[in-house]
């Protein structure tokens, strides 16, 4: 990542402080509780041998269960460790989900074979089937399996009952499998019965692994965090280039990004506001949450100013750093040609890009405008990063976003080393 791009502000990774986030909690609170508005002490560094997040999707809605089914998720981690835990997610379910089986393998190539060796049975304080109420996520008891960066998990869910609407997330950029006779399925190393694809994430929302990682980023916001541009199944979204960045320090790389989500109001998927605690701030091991979010409220009727914008970025601000937890701003990028752009609009993206370069809310401020506009048109994306509806990167601008970020991670201005303490 040597792409030089302008950065307002910068913040260096090794000197934030590190937070376990609720690593012991079985279970898990649902988002929307309130949080203080005067930031609390530092929490202290993550100490070694914490769990830290490796992976996350954030739940974007739900859809019909499949009832005897076997789900086969494939998720890729950013981060390694000797073992593991997964979180699953009934949160936007409206009856009790139970729990037949869940299991965890390494993935043996592209396809639903798990590696040979690796397959592991999940359970909850012991027992192999469980029950999650509804609105809420439950954690797996540890489970003894080496894994390293980048590799390719599967997390299979045998659901027995129809229990009403599936939490899920929609758009994964991944392709999963479904044994529809799912019983005994889920602890198949072969992937034979999984004759079934879907583009979708079902149930589990996280995995965490125990080792020598020193912390976790989580990336927070829409569509162009969730990956809309980036080829399927090929794990290049710019979270995922973000995690290849810094792969070498062992920190995690956790992408809560939801298509079409909005801060303001809950839309597809909870809003911002609501979902920061779930999809964020409870994470294991965050020391570092990266906002991008915003394009989606100025797009709707009914905002006419910034304020409103700028009120919900303290916020988030404010509770993170309550829980000691660093903030980057990440500016708004240009999509004039798109259907929705009009000069109001575009007057509304200029006045919340300069709160988020000076307003002083933010740690640091990565300029992804700045980066990604086209110098002869800065109302547009520069070509070579425009997916084609002027608005979503494709890859090159999703490695782009990628580097802004970095950028910031990278540089440790020495004004700011004794803040807090190293990494240790």
């Amino acid at each position: 990542m040597g792409r030089t791009v302008r950065v307002i502000a910068a913040l260096g990774l090794a000197v934030l402080p590190g937070t376990t986030a609720h690593a012991a909690a079985q279970a898990v609170r649902p988002p929307g509780a309130a949080a203080p508005a005067v930031p609390a002490p530092a929490a202290p560094v993550l100490r070694q041998g914490a769990w830290t997040g490796t992976w996350e999707t954030a739940p974007s809605g739900t859809t019909p269960a499949l009832p005897g089914a076997a789900i086969r998720n494939v998720v890729h981690l950013s981060t390694g460790g000797t073992a593991v835990r997964v979180r699953l997610s009934n949160r936007l379910g409206t009856a009790p989900l139970r729990l037949g089986a869940v299991t965890v393998a390494l993935r043996r190539a592209a396809g639903p074979d798990a590696a040979p060796g690796t397959l592991r049975t999940a359970t909850f304080h012991g027992s192999r089937t469980t029950t999650v109420a509804p609105g809420h996520d439950l954690l797996t008891d540890p489970v003894p399996l080496p894994v390293r960066a980048g590799a390719d998990l599967l997390v299979t869910v045998h659901t027995p009952d129809d229990d009403g609407p599936a939490t899920f997330h929609r758009q994964a950029m991944q392709t999963s499998y479904v044994a529809r006779a799912g019983a005994g399925r889920a602890h198949d190393e072969s992937g034979a019965a999984y004759t079934t694809t879907t583009g979708s994430w079902y149930y589990v929302t996280g995995v965490d692994v125990r080792g020598s990682a020193t912390g976790s980023v989580v990336a927070f916001g829409d569509s162009l965090t969730d990956g809309i541009g980036a080829t399927t199944d090929a794990d290049h979204r710019w979270p995922d280039r973000l995690a290849e960045h810094l792969r070498a320090r062992g920190l995690g790389v956790l992408n809560a990004g939801i298509s079409g989500n909005r801060l303001l109001r809950d839309d597809v998927g909870p809003s911002g506001l609501s979902r920061l605690g779930a999809d964020a701030l409870d994470r294991a091991g965050v020391r570092v949450l990266v906002v991008f979010e915003g394009i989606n409220d100025i797009n709707t009727p009914g905002l006419t100013g910034p304020t409103a914008l700028t009120d919900a970025y303290r916020t988030l601000v404010a509770r993170a750093h309550a829980r000691g937890i660093r903030v980057i701003g990440v500016t708004l990028t240009p999509y004039r040609g798109h259907r929705l752009f009009n000069p109001a609009r575009e007057a509304l993206r200029q006045q919340v890009n300069a709160f988020i370069r000076t307003g002083g809310a933010f740690d640091a401020v990565a300029d992804a405008d700045a980066a990604l506009r086209d110098p002869a048109d800065p109302q547009r994306l520069l070509p070579g990063y425009d997916h084609g509806d002027h608005l979503h990167f494709n890859e090159a601008g999703l490695l782009a976003v990628a580097d802004a970020v970095g950028h910031v991670l990278d540089h440790r201005p020495a004004s700011r080393a004794a803040l807090v303490p190293a990494v240790r």
